[in-house]
């Protein structure tokens, strides 16, 4: 019998106390084949709910409790937030399933003197949520109290509000809350969407398209190992959401054209570039993590293509691919803001100071590839975030210092071109497209040849 609390409270306590990423902390507390598909969904949704909703939670703990979530041992603390996350978030759950489980928690796990606390603090929230029309107590400061309600930082909360205003800033906060779908991006060279579709459908897997995008399938319902659903290990499809794979129909590669992927583990829009030109021409997919360049190496040869090459190295200074590049593609590395649903490690990792680090990178390594862009030839800069300062103010600094290159406005045929900003950038905004947040550009090498 595997209990999902349990299971949860193991998960958890391997991202608190080792630094483990959700879905890893995940992968190594589900390997057990036995534990049934239900306990895998619940635990699923306790861990990635909770990671989420951490801020909110630990603030409950604070007000209902004699000790604050700091200061409370960390098996407690957990506990209790699996306590907490249940009846405040999950419909399905009588409460007093919650309550009763969560005190059952704290015996098994050595905290039999505390279950009484443990009952306690979890009927205080129930007899409050009765009373009021919210235990949780916001303060006055805009900022932080969307911070709590909505389990952000305060300065995550600061960006978007200064990038966005207000209103929208809240429609993002509910917008990261929510469990994510998940989008196929069919194989063209092996299959069509409509056979695909066909097939998971007949494996009683709901399917949407997806406006605009003709290799795009929408996911629905409980799907369980993603790597078991049809047609994975035959290659007819890779998972990856619809804004990264728009990027790649900005790049818009060419059969026969000499293709660099500077920052390409673990190979998502390298494989799709190989896709969209037939498998033709030459693809260098760099990185400068052996680890990660197994993962593109991996994804190769399950979708059999044949015109990647890879290359390890840091691309701020690989000098062999200098004018050598008809298209280059810059998926730089970023702080994530764009993912936050499907990451919810991403909003307690990132800080403005390691922001500040990424933005100094990300400014060496589109001067660096720009050396790469044959004259006449093309890059495509872009990242799963929403901050400027990573986005648009990186694009304005490269053009103001690089007076040979400029925008180039895609062709009306991309996918999202009525949406292209004044400036000539695009930016998603997951609350309008319904897809992760991202911002991409097309530049153009204006140098004479």
């Amino acid at each position: 019998m595997h209990d999902s609390r349990q299971l949860a409270f193991n998960a958890l306590k391997q991202i608190y106390s080792q630094g483990a990423y959700t879905d890893i902390a995940l992968d190594r507390t589900l390997q057990n084949p036995e534990i049934k598909p239900v306990d895998r969904g619940l635990t699923t949704e306790l861990v990635y709910g909770i990671i989420r909703r951490q801020r909110s939670l630990d603030c409950l703990i604070d007000q209902l409790g004699k000790k604050s979530a700091k200061q409370q041992p960390l098996e407690l603390r957990i506990i209790l937030q699996i306590g907490l996350y249940q009846l405040r978030y999950l419909d399905q759950i009588p409460d007093s399933a919650a309550v009763n489980t969560a005190v059952e928690l704290a015996k098994k796990n050595g905290f039999q003197r505390l279950s009484g606390v443990v009952n306690g603090i979890l009927r205080q929230y129930l007899r409050l949520s009765l009373e009021e029309s919210d235990p949780l107590k916001l303060p006055e400061d805009k900022i932080q109290s969307l911070g709590i309600l909505h389990s952000f930082s305060d300065w995550t909360i600061e960006a978007w509000i200064s990038q966005f205003g207000l209103e929208e800033t809240e429609k993002l906060c509910q917008w990261f809350n929510q469990t994510p779908t998940i989008d196929l991006r069919v194989n063209p060279l092996k299959t069509t969407l409509e056979e695909m579709r066909s097939r998971l459908e007949a494996a009683d897997i709901k399917t949407t398209l997806v406006p605009l995008l003709p290799q795009a399938l929408r996911l629905q319902g409980k799907l369980g190992n993603i790597s078991q659903l049809p047609g994975f290990k035959e290659g007819l499809w890779t998972v990856q959401d619809s804004s990264a794979q728009l990027v790649s129909h900005l790049l818009d590669p060419q059969p026969g054209e000499t293709i660099i992927d500077a920052c390409a583990a673990p190979g998502g829009k390298t494989n799709h570039i190989a896709e969209l030109m037939g498998d033709r021409g030459t693809i260098w997919a760099c990185d400068r993590a052996a680890s990660r360049l197994r993962k593109v190496q991996q994804n190769i040869q399950r979708l059999q293509l044949n015109s990647i090459s890879i290359r390890k190295g840091d691309s701020c200074d690989i000098a062999e691919f200098v004018g050598r590049g008809d298209r280059v593609l810059v998926d730089a590395p970023c702080s994530g803001l764009g993912t936050l649903h499907r990451h919810p490690d991403i909003r307690w990792r990132q800080t403005p100071e390691k922001i500040s680090q990424l933005v100094m990178l990300q400014q060496n390594l589109l001067k660096s590839t720009a050396t790469w862009v044959k004259p006449g030839g093309i890059l495509v800069y872009a990242t799963c975030t929403l901050n400027s300062l990573e986005n648009e103010e990186i694009i304005t600094t490269f053009l103001r210092s690089h007076p040979h290159w400029s925008i180039q406005t895609p062709a009306i045929a991309f996918p999202f071109s009525t949406l292209f900003f004044p400036h000539g950038w695009l930016k998603i905004l997951p609350t309008q497209q319904a897809m992760d947040g991202f911002f991409m550009v097309k530049l153009i090498n204006n140098t004479e040849g």
